[in-house]
Protein backbone atom coordinates (compact mmCIF):
# COMPACT_ATOMS: atom_id res chain seq x y z
CA UNK A 1 0.00 0.00 0.00
CA UNK A 2 1.16 3.22 -0.99
CA UNK A 3 1.76 5.85 1.59
CA UNK A 4 0.83 8.58 -0.65
CA UNK A 5 -2.82 7.11 0.43
CA UNK A 6 -2.66 9.20 3.70
CA UNK A 7 -2.99 12.32 4.13
CA UNK A 8 -3.51 15.46 6.33
CA UNK A 9 -4.50 18.79 5.31
CA UNK A 10 -4.93 21.14 7.30
CA UNK A 11 -5.76 25.12 7.63
CA UNK A 12 -6.34 28.34 10.37
CA UNK A 13 -8.90 30.69 10.29
CA UNK A 14 -9.80 33.29 12.62
CA UNK A 15 -13.43 34.08 14.50
CA UNK A 16 -14.92 37.31 16.21
CA UNK A 17 -17.03 34.82 18.22
CA UNK A 18 -14.95 33.72 21.72
CA UNK A 19 -13.64 30.31 21.75
CA UNK A 20 -15.92 28.37 24.33
CA UNK A 21 -19.16 29.63 22.20
CA UNK A 22 -17.71 28.56 18.70
CA UNK A 23 -16.89 24.90 20.08
CA UNK A 24 -20.15 24.69 21.97
CA UNK A 25 -21.82 25.23 19.27
CA UNK A 26 -19.84 22.77 16.90
CA UNK A 27 -20.10 19.85 19.30
CA UNK A 28 -23.84 20.33 19.26
CA UNK A 29 -24.55 20.90 15.74
CA UNK A 30 -28.21 21.17 15.63
CA UNK A 31 -28.49 24.33 14.12
CA UNK A 32 -25.97 24.11 11.63
CA UNK A 33 -28.21 23.67 8.48
CA UNK A 34 -30.02 27.34 10.38
CA UNK A 35 -26.85 29.17 9.84
CA UNK A 36 -25.42 28.29 6.92
CA UNK A 37 -28.78 26.73 4.94
CA UNK A 38 -26.49 26.76 1.29
CA UNK A 39 -24.54 24.73 2.53
CA UNK A 40 -25.50 22.38 5.30
CA UNK A 41 -29.71 21.40 4.25
CA UNK A 42 -30.22 18.96 7.56
CA UNK A 43 -28.45 17.48 10.02
CA UNK A 44 -30.03 14.90 12.47
CA UNK A 45 -29.33 13.10 15.67
CA UNK A 46 -29.10 9.43 15.16
CA UNK A 47 -28.05 7.62 18.14
CA UNK A 48 -26.67 9.05 21.67
CA UNK A 49 -27.32 12.80 23.11
CA UNK A 50 -26.39 15.79 20.91
CA UNK A 51 -22.97 16.93 22.11
CA UNK A 52 -21.99 13.45 23.70
CA UNK A 53 -18.76 10.97 22.08
CA UNK A 54 -20.15 8.53 20.49
CA UNK A 55 -23.50 10.21 19.15
CA UNK A 56 -23.93 9.97 15.18
CA UNK A 57 -25.31 12.34 13.45
CA UNK A 58 -26.59 12.37 9.71
CA UNK A 59 -25.66 15.26 7.60
CA UNK A 60 -27.44 16.36 4.15
CA UNK A 61 -25.10 18.78 2.70
CA UNK A 62 -24.30 20.60 -0.69
CA UNK A 63 -20.22 19.85 -1.90
CA UNK A 64 -19.54 21.67 -5.42
CA UNK A 65 -22.90 22.22 -6.24
CA UNK A 66 -23.88 18.84 -5.52
CA UNK A 67 -26.27 17.22 -3.01
CA UNK A 68 -24.34 14.87 -0.72
CA UNK A 69 -25.43 12.27 2.44
CA UNK A 70 -23.14 10.99 5.24
CA UNK A 71 -22.89 10.04 8.93
CA UNK A 72 -20.13 11.08 11.23
CA UNK A 73 -19.48 10.07 14.72
CA UNK A 74 -18.68 12.33 17.44
CA UNK A 75 -15.44 10.59 18.49
CA UNK A 76 -13.63 12.60 20.40
CA UNK A 77 -14.17 15.86 22.67
CA UNK A 78 -11.91 17.87 25.02
CA UNK A 79 -13.63 21.08 26.86
CA UNK A 80 -10.43 22.32 28.45
CA UNK A 81 -8.77 22.54 24.76
CA UNK A 82 -11.95 23.31 22.92
CA UNK A 83 -11.38 20.82 20.45
CA UNK A 84 -13.26 17.70 18.87
CA UNK A 85 -13.16 15.06 16.21
CA UNK A 86 -15.64 13.53 14.02
CA UNK A 87 -15.13 10.34 11.95
CA UNK A 88 -17.39 9.52 8.89
CA UNK A 89 -18.50 6.36 9.13
CA UNK A 90 -20.83 5.93 6.18
CA UNK A 91 -21.70 8.21 2.51
CA UNK A 92 -20.43 10.11 0.07
CA UNK A 93 -16.39 10.74 1.46
CA UNK A 94 -16.50 6.71 1.78
CA UNK A 95 -16.80 6.26 -1.90
CA UNK A 96 -13.63 8.01 -1.90
CA UNK A 97 -11.61 7.50 0.95
CA UNK A 98 -11.23 4.36 3.05
CA UNK A 99 -11.16 6.30 6.35
CA UNK A 100 -11.71 10.30 7.20
CA UNK A 101 -11.79 12.31 10.41
CA UNK A 102 -12.18 16.15 10.69
CA UNK A 103 -10.88 17.76 14.28
CA UNK A 104 -11.06 20.99 15.22
CA UNK A 105 -8.69 22.83 17.90
CA UNK A 106 -10.36 26.99 19.14
CA UNK A 107 -7.90 28.77 21.04
CA UNK A 108 -8.61 32.51 22.38
CA UNK A 109 -6.34 35.40 20.81
CA UNK A 110 -6.18 36.92 23.95
CA UNK A 111 -7.17 36.88 27.36
CA UNK A 112 -10.73 38.99 27.04
CA UNK A 113 -14.02 36.99 24.77
CA UNK A 114 -13.64 40.25 22.48
CA UNK A 115 -10.42 39.59 21.01
CA UNK A 116 -11.19 36.71 19.01
CA UNK A 117 -10.22 33.13 18.21
CA UNK A 118 -8.21 31.47 16.41
CA UNK A 119 -9.96 27.85 14.78
CA UNK A 120 -7.37 25.38 13.97
CA UNK A 121 -8.38 22.80 11.15
CA UNK A 122 -7.51 19.37 10.20
CA UNK A 123 -8.35 16.54 7.79
CA UNK A 124 -6.76 13.11 7.87
CA UNK A 125 -7.70 10.42 5.49
CA UNK A 126 -6.74 7.25 3.87
CA UNK A 127 -7.39 7.38 -0.40
CA UNK A 128 -9.16 4.26 -1.71
CA UNK A 129 -6.61 4.52 -4.16
CA UNK A 130 -4.27 6.91 -5.91
CA UNK A 131 -5.88 8.82 -8.10
CA UNK A 132 -8.56 9.85 -5.70
CA UNK A 133 -7.59 13.63 -4.88
CA UNK A 134 -6.85 15.82 -1.82
CA UNK A 135 -9.90 16.70 -0.13
CA UNK A 136 -9.01 20.62 -0.09
CA UNK A 137 -13.02 21.27 -1.50
CA UNK A 138 -14.17 19.44 2.13
CA UNK A 139 -11.56 21.91 3.81
CA UNK A 140 -12.50 25.53 2.01
CA UNK A 141 -16.40 24.17 2.54
CA UNK A 142 -15.67 23.79 6.23
CA UNK A 143 -13.83 26.70 6.42
CA UNK A 144 -16.59 28.38 4.55
CA UNK A 145 -19.08 27.28 7.12
CA UNK A 146 -16.90 28.44 10.08
CA UNK A 147 -16.89 31.64 8.58
CA UNK A 148 -21.32 31.66 8.53
CA UNK A 149 -21.30 30.26 11.80
CA UNK A 150 -18.95 33.03 13.10
CA UNK A 151 -21.60 35.54 11.65
CA UNK A 152 -24.39 33.87 13.72
CA UNK A 153 -22.13 33.65 17.05
CA UNK A 154 -21.36 37.68 16.85
CA UNK A 155 -24.34 38.68 15.99
CA UNK A 156 -27.02 40.41 18.43
CA UNK A 157 -29.96 37.47 18.26
CA UNK A 158 -27.01 35.00 19.48
CA UNK A 159 -25.82 37.04 22.39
Amino acid sequence: MSSARYGKLEADIEIKAPAERFIEFIIRTSELSSTSPDKVTSCELLEGDWGKKGSVISWNYVLDGNARVGKELLEAIDIERKSVTYRVIEGYLLQYYKSFKRSCEATPKGKGEEEGTRIHWTLEYEKLHDKVPEPHTKLQFILDLVKDLDAHLSSQEYL
